[in-house]
């Protein structure tokens, strides 16, 4: 059972508890969470209401708003129009502001500009797909390939080439390959914001298989949500965006 705004009766009771931890970190994918898929990636703006609430939340003393996102930093910037207070992390979580801990070595460097070649060769023959470079990875989006059987070879191919490569850490998501020369976890950066802030709860939420490394680490006190269907590690799930930005504006009610 849920209600009008898609929040189930437990959900609401577990955002009503973290609402009254004395600091509280609230980190969101935006992809299929706060804004729509698109088949352009520079044309996702966020659903009606959603930066809204995560500013208004971000306001408040001792809570810290995140989007947390596999797009590089300046691209999230660009698209979610999401600004100071908001913290924007890139890269499944290893793009912060101010970049990057330490800068890609030579052998890195060398590691990456092969992956981008192997996965351009794969989009030479795969109308409708392409390629997006990333400071510490490529990627490859095939969302936008009309023909499902072309779409499952390039990722096949992907996987099967450079993302089997020595040295690359893979991130295989919704009509997405991502092959990174430095590891990056959604889950890590959660730790790492609650670690600055000394949050007594995380609340998270996300939708793609990529988020489930965000599910994983964390603690029994914090709040995973999963937004629509699927397997999932999170605790609480709701049906579409229109809920996760009803969930939002109900939290900042809540700890207002």
């Amino acid at each position: 059972m849920t209600t009008d705004d898609g929040l189930s009766p437990e959900l609401s009771e577990a955002l009503r508890r973290a609402a009254q931890a004395p600091a509280l970190v609230i980190a969101c994918d935006y992809d299929g969470t706060l804004a729509p898929f698109v088949d352009d990636p520079t044309r996702a703006v966020p659903a009606p209401g959603a930066v809204a609430a995560l500013e208004r939340l971000a306001a408040l003393p001792r809570t810290t708003v995140a989007l947390l996102s596999g797009r590089n930093r300046a691209a999230l910037a660009q698209v979610s129009g999401a600004d100071t207070p908001v913290v924007l992390v890139g890269s499944h979580g290893s793009e912060w502001e101010g970049g990057f801990d330490t800068p890609l070595d030579d052998d890195e460097v060398a590691l990456l500009a092969r992956v981008g070649s192997d996965l351009e060769e794969i989009v030479s023959r795969t109308p409708g797909a392409h390629v997006e470079s990333k400071p510490t990875a490529a990627v490859l989006h095939v969302r936008p390939v009309e023909d499902p059987d072309l779409r499952a070879r390039a990722m096949s191919e992907a996987m099967a080439g450079p993302a089997a490569l020595d040295g690359v850490f893979v991130t295989e998501g919704k009509n997405v390959v991502e092959i990174a020369v430095r590891e990056a976890s959604k889950g890590a950066a959660i730790e790492r914001l609650v670690e600055q802030t000394g949050a007594q709860v995380a609340v998270f939420i996300g939708d793609d298989v990529t988020d489930e490394r965000g599910f994983a680490r964390l603690r029994s006190q914090d709040v995973g949500v999963k937004v629509g269907d699927g397997r999932t590690l999170a605790d609480y799930r709701v049906p579409g965006i229109p809920a996760v930005v009803g969930l939002l504006t109900h939290l900042a009610d809540l700890r207002s």
